[in-house]
């Protein structure tokens, strides 16, 4: 397949960003992605899965056949172009609106997904915030536990929620990313918190491996996703990711195979790994 390369058009949104205000338009599967029925009879919790990878993510389970419940921070056309492309697999979707910094609100949606459908095997933690400045001192405090209590804390509260109504053989996929060893220095609360997270799954893995259930993450490079127009200067983005060596960034949909392999039960053996889709750089 022809992906798109860069240069882009200069481009920037305001924060979340949007799908469709987006030059090229991301892809996400919709036309290219085939289930075979790796996840058939399984229910998945996927944050931040109204668009980007999470859109990707959900879209791919609900073709393999699992029911997906999607959380998003806003009521808007993105998470109901989610819901759709589930409800079109011929999948169960739950639309769970709501701030992930809240640990009273990852417990709800946890217990919600449980009792909508009867169960909980895959919880993929993907929800992310990252803003970009020249300096460190240029990074308000307010900025920096905004990125921790989104990217890393939410984990936290999710995970706890999740683990007493996961069975033997559940699964949790956290999104790392190249910043987790490569930290750019103009995403420094972002990287920090990519470090962390590969830690907190690392480390979580060795704790519930006796209980049966396996923890993972994705470390992706750089992937063209709304967040990205919404976060970078323009001038960035232009040219996002053409320092690759594949010369541009990934799109959604290629990130997807990894979150499927990892949610799928055959991988029963592995736990504690990090899955690098970088396009070649290395992951150190």
């Amino acid at each position: 397949m022809d992906h798109p390369r860069p240069p882009f058009p200069e481009q920037s949104q305001d924060l979340p960003g949007y799908t469709e205000q987006m030059q090229p338009v991301p892809d996400h599967g919709e036309d290219s992605y085939r289930g075979s029925g790796r996840l058939a009879g399984l229910t998945a919790l996927v944050t931040g899965a109204d668009s980007g990878i999470g859109r990707a993510v959900a879209l791919a389970y609900a073709r393999e056949g699992a029911d997906v419940a999607v959380s998003f921070l806003s009521e808007s056309a993105e998470a109901d172009r989610t819901r759709h492309l589930i409800e079109d697999a011929g999948q169960r979707a739950l639309l769970l609106p709501g701030d992930i910094q809240s640990a009273e609100h990852c417990r709800d949606i946890v217990a919600r997904t449980a009792d909508q459908f009867g169960r909980l095997d895959v919880l993929v933690n993907n929800a992310a915030h990252q803003m970009q400045y020249d300096t460190f001192e240029d990074i308000p405090d307010e900025e920096w536990e905004l990125t921790f209590r989104i990217n890393i804390f939410s984990m936290f509260y999710l995970s706890k929620a999740a683990v007493p109504l996961m069975k033997q053989g559940g699964s949790i996929i956290n999104t790392a990313s190249v910043n987790a060893d490569m930290p750019n220095p103009g995403l420094l609360a972002y990287a920090s918190t990519k470090g962390a997270i590969q830690n907190f799954s690392a480390g979580l893995a060795q704790s519930l491996g006796p209980r049966g259930i396996r923890v993972n993450c994705v470390a992706p490079g750089p992937v063209w996703t709304p967040l990205i127009p919404a976060t970078l200067p323009a001038e960035s983005v232009a040219n996002f990711g053409a320092n690759y060596p594949m010369g541009r960034p990934a799109q959604p949909a290629e990130l997807a195979s990894a979150y499927v392999m990892l949610a799928d039960p055959a991988s029963s053996y592995t736990s504690g790994a990090t899955i690098a889709v970088t396009g070649g750089k290395p992951f150190i």
